[in-house]
């Protein structure tokens, strides 16, 4: 009997119209109740409902929309299944048919669909006017309105769902709640020292309140190092703060809640992050080879030479915050010049060394930041066109082609000096 139960549980957990099959019987029931209530209008008149055309109408209106609403909810799931599938794993399609959310949505709309269709048949049409439930008429048309908000809801949630961060939470939540029922915790687990200070929960650190945690430490009189850097993910009960002197006055939770942990990074305080995205664009367009799209590859190139050359100049910030009277009271790790000079270029180098449209952009744009960029933060973009000549010389088949790839050239190939007539001298 135990085994059957779970096998029963199990089918029904993972059964995609287990609950849209009930929210459908609610309604019908629901449906009855209120036609049986007030089956005449005595308790809403028809002022408010309309008289008997208008009511069939707004009923027919109704389950009409609620028909068509239904097909569009399903296939948003199959589209959804679809794409997970090619895009991540055909694993993960069971995490998205368990999805509640969504067989709550399909089964509001099938529910509204069934009510307003058993609404219909008890409103009567006569010479001389005839009756309206008014009570199940309006009743249909709060459910509506539901609908229409369920409906905003559900393409936020499914689109949101799709997110890496999303799908790889659900396989991770559901994993942990397994491991914690097949591998229960005994106790023995040993704690931090208590110079450190722990997250409770797991996620990507993408917000800190860096003047509320100097004030803090001011206020205990200590130091307060984080350990993790914007755009890091940090694990459950991780270490995440270090405390640097006295920690008696220091309220934990309080340091806990000026840093912000999600499912995925942001663009909130991470410039790496933006600089990331650009890079994947031009990584996942010369993923089949160099030749693939390199023309895609250009343009995010395009969009990096501009962002690194908007920090060239900029001074960074050291990670140390101060209190006023210049005491360091915070310490966080962060990006520095070289640091932004790799992130934005080594990959794309490595991946697009074998095209000659990547390759002139890339020493284009090295060109110019070596040109523009102050002389303290020449040598690592110097050390990128250097890897960038061996790596293109390695990949080009003949010496003609070696020394055509290594023009600089601002569109890849075709505003370059030695692809553009010359301006005239007498203009």
């Amino acid at each position: 009997m135990p085994m059957r139960r779970f096998r029963m549980g199990h089918w029904l957990k993972t059964s995609l119209w287990f609950l849209p099959l009930l929210i459908v019987l609610a309604a019908v029931v629901l449906s009855l109740i209120t036609t049986a209530v007030d089956p005449d209008g005595r308790l809403i008149p028809q002022t408010i409902t309309g008289d008997p055309t208008a009511a069939l109408q707004i009923l027919y209106l109704i389950s009409f929309t609620m028909l068509t609403l239904t097909g569009l909810v399903l296939s948003l799931l199959v589209l959804a299944v679809q794409l997970a599938m090619g895009t991540f794993s055909p694993r993960i399609v069971r995490q998205i048919l368990q999805d509640r959310p969504s067989q709550a949505a399909i089964g509001l709309f099938a529910g509204t669909f069934a009510f307003s269709m058993l609404a219909m048949r008890r409103v009567t049409t006569t010479q001389g006017g005839g009756t309206v439930p008014g009570l199940a008429v309006l009743v249909a048309i709060v459910l509506v309105l539901a609908c229409v908000v369920t409906l905003i809801w559900y393409l936020n949630h499914i689109t949101q769902s799709l997110r890496v961060a999303a799908l790889t939470g659900w396989v991770a939540d559901d994993t942990l709640t397994t491991l914690d029922h097949v591998y229960p915790r005994d106790g023995s687990d040993p704690g931090l020292p208590p110079d450190l200070i722990p997250t409770r929960k797991a996620g990507v650190l993408f917000d800190v309140d860096h003047d509320r945690l100097v004030a803090l430490a001011e206020r205990a009189d200590c130091r307060l190092e984080l350990l993790w850097a914007v755009g890091d993910f940090v694990p459950a009960n991780a270490a995440l703060v270090r405390v640097v002197g006295d920690r008696g006055a220091l309220p934990e939770a309080q340091i806990i809640g000026t840093v912000a942990l999600g499912p995925e990074r942001t663009l909130n305080q991470d410039v790496a992050y933006g600089i990331r995205m650009l890079v994947d664009i031009a990584e996942r367009s010369l993923s089949s080879g160099p030749f693939e799209d390199p023309t895609t590859a250009v343009q995010a190139i395009d969009r990096l030479h501009d962002v690194l050359r908007q920090i060239a100049r900029r001074p960074l910030h050291s990670g140390h915050y101060r209190d006023g009277a210049g005491t360091v009271r915070l310490v966080v790790p962060t990006l520095q010049w070289e640091g932004f000079v790799r992130l934005t270029f080594d990959e794309v180098r490595q991946t697009g060394a074998g095209s000659p449209q990547v390759v002139r952009r890339l020493r284009s744009a090295l060109n110019d930041l070596i040109g523009f960029a102050p002389p303290a933060r020449r040598p690592a973009l110097q050390q990128q066109l250097d890897l960038l000549e061996e790596q293109a010389g390695t990949a080009a088949q003949t010496d003609s082609d070696r020394a055509a790839a290594l023009i600089p050239d601002p569109s890849g190939l075709g505003s370059s000096a030695d692809l553009t007539a010359p301006p005239d001298p007498e203009e």
